[in-house]
């Protein structure tokens, strides 16, 4: 029998009511409050989440679709760019604008690529974007809304973008080369000053997504971790994407896409007046741009500054190497050299256990986390709370290595297709 569809109700219902079915229609979701949960929430700590929460209520009507009535969030967001550039070692011409989160941000400096090629008298229908293979998916939805073509390279034996196999796939077709900061599969770093060089022999536009570590690196920086160059310090580094609803802590959507000139940010940007209301510009793809994501982001980059982004990505850092150690220490394999807050964990080479029955045992007790594949592995996107149950996770982990072994040994192999989907 197929489900009622909902219809609008014909008398008013009281918020108490209200309030208590939406805390019931939650009941299944995944606890991230619990730390529990691996991806989706980054928990920076009741007071964060508080100081975003109260800066988006201010400012949840506010529309910065009008900046003549409503000055104060062109200044917040000018303001949250003008820091954003700062921490990216950008020029001070630099220029951008936040967005709904890192797939819009990436949109936008696909089609700035794209429309500044086509100035040029380039022909753009088809024309390339090349990516390592660990590139977002967000790059095959631009290619796909913008007429674009995409070409995934193998990486290197490091799980990092191979800078002599990109240059090989480059051809009088291309016109954008990217590298992640870090990459979302694997938490580890591309090689931009490579990419570079590449971009500048080839005269390419070359885009650093940095949605995950945008906000998270330039702080790791400052506790040591030795990252290569992977900002705007590169000079052929033209557009970065970043995203303020991760490591920013602010609330969702807000990421930042960020231009290294005014005359790149020019190509981003819509203009029409083709209609009786008159003309309208606007910088992003969406019209409606709310006010309490941007006063959100605003307040929790004051609230923290570098001593609170410092302590946080402090916290990341030690939970990460705590569980590195941990998860070798039961003869799991870490993919790569994760130096940062996110990374995957497999089988060693010669285990024949599916790490996918071992997510099963995890999941199974109440720790929610992605997959990778090709190598199989378990993903973990780590917030400064999850320092608090390391020993936990571990603990479970073992358990749930055990359980797949034994099943593997009984059956001949672990019961465990990829399990999760980003979707």
């Amino acid at each position: 029998m197929s489900e009622v569809r909902a219809r609008l109700p014909e008398r008013s219902e009281s918020w108490e009511a209200l309030r208590e079915r939406l805390v019931g229609l939650g009941r299944n979701d995944v606890d991230w409050r619990g730390k529990r949960s691996a991806v989706y929430v980054f928990h920076p700590g009741e007071d964060v989440l508080e100081v975003a929460k109260q800066a988006y209520a201010l400012y949840q009507s506010e529309n910065a679709l009008g900046p003549a009535a409503f000055p104060s969030l062109q200044r917040m967001e000018r303001e949250v760019v003008e820091m954003a550039t700062d921490l990216l070692h950008a020029p001070a011409e630099a220029t951008g604008n936040m967005t709904s989160g890192g797939t819009e941000s990436i949109l936008l400096a696909v089609k700035s690529c794209r429309d500044a090629a086509a100035a040029r008298g380039v022909d753009v229908r088809g024309a390339k974007i090349v990516v390592p293979r660990t590139a977002h998916l967000a790059f095959d939805k631009a290619a796909h809304y913008l007429g674009l073509s995409i070409e995934r390279v193998p990486v290197g034996a490091d799980l990092c973008a191979d800078p002599d196999a990109m240059r090989a796939a480059i051809d009088d077709r291309t016109i954008l080369l990217v590298g992640s900061a870090p990459c979302f599969p694997y938490g580890l770093v591309d090689p931009i000053p490579a990419l570079g060089e590449i971009a500048r022999a080839h005269d390419l536009w070359l885009h650093v997504d940095a949605c995950v570590g945008g906000y998270l690196n330039p702080f790791a920086e400052l506790e040591g971790v030795a990252l290569p160059e992977w900002d705007f310090r590169v000079d052929a580094v033209t557009t970065i994407s970043a995203d303020l609803h991760k490591y920013g802590y602010a609330a969702k959507g807000a990421s930042t896409i960020l231009h290294r000139s005014p005359e790149t940010h020019a190509h981003q940007v819509f203009r029409a007046d083709a209609w009786p209301a008159g003309g309208m510009t606007t910088p992003t793809v969406a019209g409606t741009r709310p006010g309490g994501a941007i006063a959100s982001a605003w307040a929790v980059m004051h609230y923290l500054g570098v001593e609170g982004y410092r302590d946080k990505t402090r916290r990341i850092l030690s939970a990460r190497r705590r569980l590195v150690d941990g998860l070798s220490a039961m003869g799991l394999r870490v993919l790569g050299r994760p130096e940062l807050s996110l990374f995957a964990y497999g089988m060693a080479e010669d285990d024949p256990t599916s790490i996918y029955a071992v997510w099963k045992g995890l999941h199974d007790r109440g720790w929610f986390s992605g997959v990778v594949q090709a190598p199989d592995g378990i993903h973990l996107m780590l917030s400064p709370s999850h320092d608090e149950v390391v020993e936990d996770y571990l603990a479970d982990v073992a358990a749930a290595l055990a359980e797949a072994r034994a099943s593997s040994g009984a059956s001949g192999a672990a019961d465990g297709a990829a399990p999760v989907d980003y979707a």
